[in-house]
């Protein structure tokens, strides 16, 4: 099985069949046809809804093990454990198959880096790894698969003759400090079984909120191009109010295909700033659609757009505007709630703003997209 970026283009996951092929990552789609049909590999769009709800419910699992849990990713956590922690792991692993379908593995160690060792040799194994000694491991960790150490670092690092994560482990701290900084001083405690990267229970706020999709078609008209930006300022103010937060910025981009270097090339990107910051999807609608006005310009075939929300506050505190009317920012409060309560229950798109469009035909390809079946009751799994 694969599953295809956005607009259908590329293979950006692939299962252990289809890796054994030979496919590598990011493969263009029409590249393998052949390997497709003869291997009868099945293929699917993205379907980011979907794969956000069963990590929150895979998340919402692990928090029946632990308090300290620490969502680092989609499809990763940290945990604080304490007791036996081969039989918690093995628990942990059975619960969420069990309660999800998902299946995990799980890395023990005293420290998080370790503990990303360990979950590495867990995925080669039975699913569980306890590192309790894990200097044979770091003999066989390549330097450049430690978590944190990215492409540039592991190149100056090998031409110091540090080749693996044991060598780098039993290094002297100043000379880490000159080459690395202080980040790679911690690195190497925590590569020592010494903590210095603590659990982040409560997670940072966001500084900004971006949206921004390829069109599953070439944009030319202006109508378009301000249905797929309103578009998208609708689902970037739906984010900020789910965090709680406001956005004084609006920022907004569009641009053409530069992989078609034949056709004629325009980017361009434009700012607003708000009087006051908001999160009402009419106020930064209309802050995005303001500025897309400015960039259009006609004669060019737009591939993609965004939205960008940026100088992020909390709702609770806000600068009002000397010129604003509380009774009608009040009015708009009332007004979000109740648009996010419909969506919400009844289905994201179910009320939106018109500008966004009805027909939409500008939203990108996903015709091969799984069932949404955890989250949308008409696409439930049927037994026949």
């Amino acid at each position: 099985m694969v599953v295809l970026s956005n607009n259908n283009g590329n293979i950006v996951a692939r299962s252990n069949e289809v890796k054994a092929l030979g496919i590598p990552m990011g493969t263009p789609i029409f590249q393998v046809r052949d390997l497709i049909q003869a291997h009868q590999i099945q293929v699917y769009s993205s379907n980011y809804t979907l794969y956000g709800d069963l990590s929150q419910r895979v998340m919402q699992t692990l928090e029946q093990f632990s308090p300290e849990l620490e969502v680092y990713s989609i499809d990763e956590a940290f945990l604080g454990l304490s007791g036996d922690g081969e039989a918690v792991a093995q628990q942990l692993r059975q619960t969420v198959q069990q309660w999800t379908g998902i299946p995990v593995s799980v890395g023990v160690a005293t420290t998080k880096t370790l503990a990303k060792v360990a979950n590495h040799l867990a995925k080669q194994g039975s699913g569980v790894c306890v590192l309790t000694d894990p200097s044979p491991a770091l003999a066989d960790l390549p330097v450049g698969e430690i978590w944190g150490i990215g492409h540039r670092l592991s190149d100056r690092l090998q031409q110091h003759g540090i080749l693996t994560a044991l060598q780098l482990r039993d290094v002297e701290l100043p000379w880490v400090q000159q080459l690395m900084g202080i980040v790679g001083v911690r690195l190497v405690q925590e590569l020592r079984g010494i903590p210095c990267l603590p659990l982040e229970l409560c997670p940072a706020p966001r500084k900004s909120c971006c949206v921004s999709r390829s069109f599953g078609r070439p944009i030319e008209s202006l109508g378009e191009l301000k249905e797929a930006v309103a578009t998208y300022g609708a689902r970037a103010a739906a984010k900020v109010r789910r965090d709680g937060l406001t956005a004084g910025v609006v920022t907004v981009f569009i641009t053409t295909n530069r992989f078609k270097p034949d056709e004629p090339q325009y980017a361009n990107s434009a700012v607003v700033q708000l009087p006051q910051p908001a999160n009402d999807t009419l106020t930064l609608v209309q802050a995005a659609l303001r500025a897309v006005e400015r960039l259009y310009r006609p004669g060019y075939q737009y591939k993609k757009a965004g939205v960008l929300l940026t100088e992020l506050g909390p709702a609770s505190v806000v600068q009002g505007d000397l010129f604003s009317a509380p009774a009608q920012q009040e009015r708009r409060g009332a007004l979000m709630r109740t648009v996010d309560s419909l969506n919400q229950q009844f289905g994201a798109g179910t009320v939106f703003c018109a500008a966004e469009g009805i027909e939409k035909e500008w939203q990108m390809r996903s015709g091969l997209r799984s069932s949404g079946f955890t989250t949308r009751w008409g696409e439930l799994p049927v037994v026949r």
